[in-house]
């Protein structure tokens, strides 16, 4: 199954952001803010890559908050399906997602579960109707405006076992081995260094725990010029790992079991790129085969 990737500069605020058959990199009028610049990145410059996570992703959960928001988000692979999930809660779906992670979790009741850039909440909502009352779900978001989001979002839904932090996933605000399950939806791809995040999820999780997220990978290598791209990077595209090192780095962090339980391939057209690519950069990398792919990974912490 191949879903498409487009650049939409729509003025209509209420655009849609995804179907069944179209996955857009939205940059409709209600999230001008939003949108990254057109600036070039250093791959090697985590900061800077940072902030420019931050700027995009704090003005996409202002935007939701004032007026319901408008479907701006980057590659929302699975939002089709989420409506029909239990725990589902509209106001959290900012439409960022690119995989169903609670669905291949094996999530049970009594657990404590960890979503990695939990954004408004939803995956976490999810997982807290499973885990039940006596279960606790926690969030991890490095966007202030995310983290109030997911907790305005939590009290309205009178959940006091869901909890959301404020922090950075190369360095997790959590004790070791204080969690049974990890789960994440379309963001490690954007954390600059993925190896130091895997190894805090292994941390963090408890002999025997588990993860399970969803992600947005190479393969294939993509060119400079996409990597270097800041619209690009914070749009989920230029951070994506070449899948094949993505389960190494995973294994090599200690994990074991490690395999993908889905995945759909991505199409980047030519008119996601030729505004941050020149022709003859587009032409090598249309030349060299290289493809993105929306995957969701499971893999074991043993006991």
């Amino acid at each position: 199954m191949t879903m498409t990737i487009t650049v939409s500069r729509e003025t209509d605020p209420k655009a849609a952001c995804c179907t069944p058959i179209e996955v857009k990199t939205e940059t409709a009028a209600c999230c001008a803010e939003a949108s990254a610049t057109d600036a070039l990145l250093s791959p090697d410059d985590a900061d800077a890559i940072k902030a420019a996570v931050q700027s995009k992703y704090g003005a996409i959960a202002e935007a939701a908050a004032a007026d319901g928001g408008c479907g701006c988000g980057s590659l929302s692979v699975a939002d089709a399906a989420y409506p029909e999930i239990t725990g589902y809660l509209a106001d959290a779906d900012l439409q960022l997602g690119c995989g169903l992670p609670t669905e291949h979790a094996n999530l049970q009741p009594g657990q404590t579960v960890l979503d990695l850039g939990s954004g408004a909440g939803l995956d976490a909502f999810i997982a807290r109707q499973i885990v039940g009352e006596t279960g606790t779900v926690l969030g991890v978001d490095l966007t202030p405006a995310m983290v109030a989001r997911a907790r305005e979002n939590a009290e309205k839904l009178g959940y006091d076992n869901v909890r959301f932090l404020q922090g950075d996933l190369e360095a997790m605000p959590l004790p070791a081995a204080s969690v049974d399950v990890v789960v994440s939806n379309c963001v490690l791809n954007l954390v600059p260094d993925k190896t130091r995040a895997f190894a805090e999820m292994e941390r963090v999780l408890r002999e025997g725990g588990h993860f399970c997220v969803s992600d947005i990978v190479s393969r294939g290598e993509l060119p400079d010029a996409i990597r270097r791209s800041a619209e690009l990077y914070v749009g989920c595209v230029a951070g994506a790992m070449d899948e094949s090192d993505y389960l190494a780095a995973l294994e090599a962090a200690g994990f074991q079991n490690v395999r993908i339980v889905q995945d759909h391939l991505l199409d980047l057209p030519d008119e996601a790129l030729k505004d941050v690519v020149p022709a003859d950069v587009l032409a090598a990398y249309r030349a060299s085969g290289t493809t993105l792919a929306s995957i969701t990974v499971y893999g074991e912490k043993p006991a």
